[in-house]
């Protein structure tokens, strides 16, 4: 019996391959992922609830590195990880456990903060984290949710949102993950990282988080040899925010891991990472 909850869309035939969504924290995977169940009319899609969150059973402590064992336990079959934020730490991380089974990769803003602090601004953002992180603690679900959403709606149902908030509470901190780039730079599959370009957010969220993932996520799409695209008019959420756009872009990474017709043989090659200009 698995330890988590995977929901399976499969509209079209069976393909080799398949897709593993993993989500970010304060979400689950149906939620996190909405905008991508029209993905299931071509491939086989794992969508996954974290420990905690969703439909998977409760946990003491959320954790980043239990998470990519679930993740792992998965993948039988070649497979097209995708993780948003939390998310993206836990398919780094599973990623490195199984190289041999990663069709692709795609990284949605990962919240792996630790690995980029030779960047200034990502240094300052993951000190005011840890200065800020203790003051949680003594919060309640409700607390943690009013905190995070303020006066916009929170996801429904209600219920799975106050659970989400509580594993939050209590989640080991993905932005001090210390995750090794080295594997997934040798790693010959496609490799993408999507940041939002957060002009439409608020300043001061902007400053506190944007800059800071924006940079992160730059940095570890530079030193894993990935491509790395802004998404225009999201902030930390573009496959929630701009579906259309994202679901184009995973639609051509997965088929650049695509077998050539009639070759029998996956094709897999590394992508050069983009370096333009926010």
């Amino acid at each position: 019996m698995l330890p988590i909850h995977v929901t399976v869309w499969d509209d079209g035939e069976s393909s080799a391959d398949q897709v593993i969504l993993v989500h970010g924290t304060l979400s689950w995977g149906q939620a996190s992922y909405a905008g991508q169940r029209e993905l299931g009319r071509d491939r086989r899609i794992l969508v996954v609830d974290r420990r905690g969150f969703g439909e998977s059973p409760d946990t003491e402590m959320s954790d980043y590195d239990v998470d990519a064992d679930d993740i792992a336990g998965l993948m039988d079959k070649p497979s097209h990880l995708v993780g948003h934020s939390y998310g993206g730490v836990v398919a780094m991380l599973a990623a490195t456990r199984r190289p041999d089974l990663v069709a692709s990769l795609a990284l949605i803003e990962p919240a792996a903060l630790a690995v980029a602090t030779s960047d200034p601004v990502v240094a300052k953002a993951l000190e005011g984290n840890r200065r800020y992180w203790p003051s949680t603690q003594s919060m309640t679900a409700e607390e943690y949710l009013r905190v995070v959403w303020g006066d916009q709606p929170v996801p429904e149902p209600y219920e799975w949102s106050l659970r989400a908030a509580g594993s939050a509470l209590h989640e080991r901190p993905c932005w001090n993950a210390d995750v090794p780039l080295g594997p997934l730079r040798s790693a010959t599959y496609p490799k993408l990282v999507l940041a939002g370009t957060w002009e439409t957010a608020a300043a001061d969220y902007r400053a506190a988080a944007g800059e800071a993932l924006i940079a992160t996520s730059r940095f570890i799409a530079t030193e894993t040899g990935a491509t790395f695209v802004q998404v225009e008019g999201a902030d930390h959420s573009p496959h929630q925010q701009r579906p259309d756009e994202v679901n184009e872009l995973l639609l051509d990474l997965w088929q650049q891991a695509d077998p050539p017709p009639g070759s029998g043989t996956t094709q897999r090659r590394a992508l050069r990472s983009d370096d333009g200009a926010e």
